[in-house]
């Protein structure tokens, strides 16, 4: 199978989860609360995939298994956007109004989610090949503000959600896949021809 056709594969399996939260809350099969959990899960799940290829791509350079999974990272953010994006769509549906969504949305569980959104929107509507030839270098660096929406995802996750123990896990997980970074990015670690 060549890279073309693995990436229609890859978007299927990924939209998946998307068509059946959909289906099921369309036929009242699922709460409001739940759509908003399970998309929140898998978001913040793709999220912390699509973060952790590139430090676990200096672990795993060798394996045949992960260097196939690398060229579809870029899927993967723009999977979590999207169920990112149902997950406000379905908030929005619900608390439709714009005095209680202005209300709620300056509090700060919910103004987080809205930070992290709005950098989700410029890193997927750029999550294109135009979008990186016409950028350049800049494309790199607006992209390295996936991190700082993935901290606002966690905050966001931590502050609004009753039980917030899965957040906890899926910050372990990312903690642990970013630790090859941090640990690189270190002075004392950094070598006389490496870049920040």
């Amino acid at each position: 199978m060549n890279l073309g056709q693995a990436k229609y594969w890859i978007w299927a399996l990924l939209s998946v989860p998307f068509v059946l939260i959909c289906a099921r809350f369309a036929a009242d099969m699922i709460s409001y609360g739940q759509v908003l959990h399970q998309t929140g899960l898998w978001s913040a799940g793709l999220l912390v995939a699509a973060v952790a290829i590139t430090p676990l791509r200096r672990l795993f350079k060798a394996a045949t298994w992960f260097v196939a999974i690398v060229p579809h990272r870029r899927a993967l953010g723009v999977a979590s956007f999207a169920y990112a994006a149902l997950h406000t769509g379905v908030y929005l549906e619900r608390k439709w109004g714009a005095d209680l969504i202005v209300k709620e949305g300056i509090e700060v569980p919910l103004a987080t989610g809205w930070l992290a959104l709005a950098i989700f929107v410029a890193l997927a509507v750029t999550s294109n090949d135009a979008s990186v030839r016409f950028m350049g270098r800049s494309w790199k660096q607006l992209h390295r503000y996936v991190y700082a929406a993935t901290i606002l995802v966690f905050a966001h996750w931590w502050l609004a959600t009753f039980d917030p123990a899965m957040a906890y896990v899926f910050a372990t997980v990312l903690l642990v896949t970013q630790s090859p970074r941090l640990l690189s990015a270190r002075p004392g670690n950094r070598g006389p021809g490496t870049s920040s």
